[in-house]
């Protein structure tokens, strides 16, 4: 696990926190594109914030028996479940926000690729951890859109059942050049909700955009404030 507390933290107010579950890694693209599938190697989150105003998380993704970085998706192969990685998460958040100031009616989830998928396959696996957050970025790839991924409960039926635990809370939704797969997805299966889609504009399979000015970081940036705070912004 990482941890970045922001360069205005102070143990005298609280602060919104920004979770993270990153990539998969062992990969590499004929972009350069490169990803440890290591909590250190994620910055989609430090972007997203700008390092300022609130508190950065990066969790593990878990072996099956919760002792053990998993590199690629979760669990163990070939069924990859999830439940040691949402039981570290259960803890950890709550831990966090006690610690070091964090607000837990203002937590954030968020991923790239192998995490994207996450912030639904992980973050609303169950009622008790989908309570632990207020929004959700998920930037290349979305849980439901494919059946092929590897991984315990990745057919629809069962993407559809964790969906639904959304119950309304936004949804920052991106892909690198078109998002509509995932949207024609969501009209398919007629979940209504706080969906804001965007493209990022790079061809790049990574979340280094984050840290780079651009209008999907400006739109990102935007709804971030939109759903921690009441006056639109970071306090």
């Amino acid at each position: 696990m990482v941890l970045y507390l922001p360069t205005d933290w102070s143990p005298e107010k609280k602060f919104p926190v920004i979770v993270e579950f990153a990539g998969n890694g062992n990969y590499r693209n004929a972009y350069g594109d490169v990803s440890t599938g290591r909590p250190e190697g994620s910055q989609l989150g430090y972007g997203l914030s700008g390092g300022a105003g609130a508190i950065w998380v990066c969790l593990p993704f878990l072996n099956e028996e919760g002792d053990s970085l998993a590199i690629t998706w979760w669990g163990n192969h070939p069924d990859r479940r999830p439940e040691a990685t949402v039981a570290f998460a259960k803890r950890a958040v709550p831990a966090i926000c006690e610690r070091f100031s964090g607000d837990p009616e203002r937590v954030i989830l968020c991923g790239f690729s192998r995490g994207a998928i996450a912030c639904n396959a992980i973050g609303l696996h169950d009622n008790e951890i989908a309570k632990l957050w207020r929004g959700f970025f998920c930037y290349s790839h979305y849980d439901g859109v494919l059946e092929r991924w590897p991984f315990a409960g990745a057919d629809r039926a069962s993407a559809l059942t964790r969906l639904l635990r959304l119950s309304g809370r936004p949804q920052f939704i991106c892909q690198e050049i078109s998002v509509e797969g995932t949207r024609d997805y969501l009209q398919s299966i007629g979940v209504k909700g706080d969906f804001k889609f965007a493209e990022t504009g790079f061809r790049n399979h990574n979340d280094g955009w984050m840290l780079r000015p651009s209008s999907a970081r400006a739109a990102a940036r935007e709804w971030l404030r939109r759903v921690i705070s009441r006056d639109g912004r970071l306090e």
